[in-house]
């Protein structure tokens, strides 16, 4: 076993193979607060990927509802208690968060999946893991919509549940691709290394010449999102539609595209990019890159369960309503800091925010205009001010792909198209 960095435990971890990373790193920003859960990119994902025979029950892309919702069954619920069975009680960070790259939300002291003890899993297992049944698999939109009310107070709503910062009575949707981790839980337990990282995009592929079909990878992967075809015999996962980020998709004409699941999506909570990384596996500073300003400089989109030790390249803004113990364990110790910023965007900020789904074009660059102050006032007891200002997008040369205000364009119809039904 090697001694890796990951830089969001902020220490020193165990892996299976010595650390090398990719030129730059496929990453993206889903912000749960816009999520509706119309699953249009579940379906664009379908569709596109997972329609053959063998594949009914994988759903690359899937959005379920939190607390109760998951997709295989209870994929979170049942790793953590595998973790705290490990370590039980010790699933806790030190520390607090700060400006370091190599650690900016403190250091995690519990075990990953990767140092757990051996004895919760059979002695070949490289991972802590477990492999779902099938019925788990049975059921992609489990629990959709159902809340959660006041603790100890089954099947009712709190009567004052809906007031901000916490709601009493809440649930949100959690949209979910494979994380293209840096640590891969699936490639470090497959015993053929049928898995793989590419180098220029950090992508994680299955290479289905060497695949065998033990499952190794499905039981590893804590979200689950290695998924075993019966009538073949071998396991898939998401691509992150490889063809369409390296420009050859048929109509990309030459340019990076987002990923289908990216580009279906109706409430604009994505945003998805390549990042450029070090050579100890940390982002390269680049500043003006909106997924290296969300997550590093504004720090508002945060890992999915990084205690996991996998080091996620998936980012999420959490949803504002929840209650912040419940955010806490899903995205660490930096969810209260992230949410302030969020609620008090500064000008940048609101500006970055526009960026996301304005465009199927990979953005790689961004710049900021100044533009009008169109609102002041206040809001549950705090100023506000507005500004109109302009974020340009730009592409993987420098060139334009689009300008986009803050204020969003209102368009009135003559009154001659009132009645024209």
């Amino acid at each position: 076993m090697a001694r890796v960095h990951n830089w969001q435990l902020g220490r020193e971890m165990t892996y299976t193979y010595d650390a090398a990373y990719p030129r730059a790193q496929f990453a993206f920003v889903f912000n749960i607060n816009r999520c509706i859960a119309c699953q249009s990119c579940t379906m664009a994902c379908k569709s596109t990927w997972t329609f053959s025979k063998g594949q009914e029950h994988m759903w690359w892309a899937n959005v379920e509802t939190k607390p109760y919702g998951g997709y295989p069954m209870f994929w979170d619920m049942k790793i953590l208690e595998l973790l705290e069975r490990a370590n039980p009680d010790g699933q806790r960070w030190t520390g607090a968060p700060a400006g370091d790259p190599r650690g900016p939300w403190g250091r995690f002291e519990g075990q990953t999946i990767f140092e757990a003890p051996r004895m919760l899993t059979p002695d070949s297992a490289r991972v802590l893991g477990y492999l779902p049944a099938d019925d788990e698999w049975n059921s992609p939109n489990i629990y959709e919509d159902n809340p959660v009310g006041e603790r100890g107070k089954p099947r009712e709503y709190h009567r004052t549940g809906e007031s901000l910062p916490e709601h009493k009575t809440w649930f949100f949707y959690l949209a979910r691709i494979c994380n293209h981790c840096q640590y891969p839980a699936c490639l470090a337990a497959c015993p053929r290394k049928a898995i793989y990282k590419r180098p220029e995009d950090g992508i994680v592929l299955i290479d289905q010449a060497e695949c065998r079909g033990y499952r190794k990878c499905v039981e590893a992967c804590p979200y689950k999102k290695s998924m075993y075809r019966g009538n073949t015999r071998v396991s898939e996962k998401c691509v992150a539609c490889y063809p369409r980020v390296e420009g050859r998709d048929p109509e990309s004409g030459g340019v990076p595209l987002e990923t289908r699941c990216m580009a279906a999506c109706i409430g604009q909570i994505r945003l998805q990019g390549l990042v450029r990384l070090n050579p100890d596996g940390t982002w390269a500073e680049d500043r003006q890159n909106p997924l290296y300003y969300l997550v590093h400089v504004a720090k508002v989109a945060l890992p999915l369960y990084p205690q996991f030790g996998t080091e996620p390249n998936g980012y999420y803004i959490p949803p504002r309503w929840v209650p912040r113990p419940y955010l806490r364990q899903m995205f660490g110790p930096g969810v209260d800091a992230a949410l302030e910023r969020y609620e008090k965007p500064d000008r940048e900020l609101t500006a970055v925010l526009q960026l996301f789904r304005r465009s199927n074009k990979i953005i790689f660059g961004y710049k900021v205009v100044e533009g009008p102050k169109v609102y002041e006032g206040t809001l549950r007891g705090r100023k506000v001010t507005v500004h109109d200002d302009t974020v340009i997008a730009y592409g993987r040369r420098g060139e334009e792909l689009f300008r986009t205000k803050v204020e969003e364009p209102i368009h009135v119809r003559s009154s001659r198209h009132a009645n024209s039904i």
